[in-house]
């Protein structure tokens, strides 16, 4: 049967593909709709399996909260060149796959690929249609949720980096605005020194330790510099004790107390393009 413009129009409103494609696709299936976006999928599924190696070190980091301020979620959807971040049909699928994931309070990237994104797709199938569409790997890099009285998303522009910080209590918009922006500028590993993970720690007593004894120091005392390191570690790395950016005197706990005496960060969460 003879494919019109107008077929080929509405199979690229319904699927994005490029035109050549679509009309391919809707040539190849006789013009039946459902069996040409069959084709476009199974399209997309090979170039996803050429490109599974590639690496998606570009895309978009989006934090999003619930209207009542009680949950956020921070989403990294990936591609492999800027060109393609900064397109608008792909702003607008990880937009909705962040909402995907707001909905679902979705904990890990796996999770949020098994959710359902809409016309009988998952967020996995939708990725991979849109590897056929784009000729990239698409793909989630990230997922993580946090709950609290309160939850703050800082999106830094550009939205290559975003943070999440979640207070025990509302009403101190501008304390968690602060210590978002300082997660996401100084990239702690933990929220205090009790949350820093015990491998984490041992890592850097064996190399405090290494250094020292490099510099001469005998074994006994070498075990003791090194738990001194560790101790400006923590001041360094972990987002409580670091020094406050807006005011050095403080640090971030200070700063947070200074607000409001019982007033806690309780989680965090930070993720940044390579």
């Amino acid at each position: 049967m003879a494919i019109t413009a107008a077929d080929v129009n509405k199979l690229r409103q319904m699927t994005g593909a490029g035109m050549m494609d679509c009309k391919k696709a809707l040539q190849e299936a006789n013009g039946d709709f459902d069996a040409a976006i069959d084709l476009l999928r199974k399209k997309g599924q090979k170039v996803a399996a050429k490109r599974a190696d590639r690496e998606a070190s570009e895309g978009l980091v989006l934090g999003v909260t619930s209207a009542d301020h009680k949950g956020g979620v921070l989403v990294s959807v990936n591609c492999e060149t800027d060109f393609v971040a900064k397109n608008a049909d792909f702003a607008k699928m990880a937009h909705a796959i962040a909402g995907i994931a707001l909905g679902h309070m979705a904990a890990d990237a796996d999770s949020l690929k098994a959710l359902p994104y809409g016309d009988g797709l998952t967020v996995a199938d939708k990725l991979t249609e849109q590897t056929g569409v784009i000729g990239e790997k698409i793909d989630v890099g990230y997922c993580q949720a946090i709950k609290a009285e309160y939850v703050y998303a800082y999106n830094h522009p550009g939205n290559r980096m975003a943070s999440l910080v979640g207070l025990n209590k509302a009403g101190h918009e501008d304390v968690a605005k602060d210590v978002a922006m300082q997660a996401a500028a100084m990239a702690p590993i933990a929220l205090d020194k009790a949350s820093t993970p015990q491998s984490v720690i041992d890592k850097e007593l064996e190399i405090g330790k290494e250094l020292a004894i490099q510099e001469g120091k005998p074994a006994e005392m070498a075990e003791k510099i090194a738990h001194g390191r560790l101790n400006k570690f923590f001041k360094e790395s972990t987002l409580l004790a670091q020094e406050f950016i807006k005011d050095n005197k403080l640090t971030v706990e200070q700063y947070v107390k200074q607000a409001d005496k019982d007033l806690q960060v309780v989680d965090f969460k930070r993720h940044a393009l390579a």
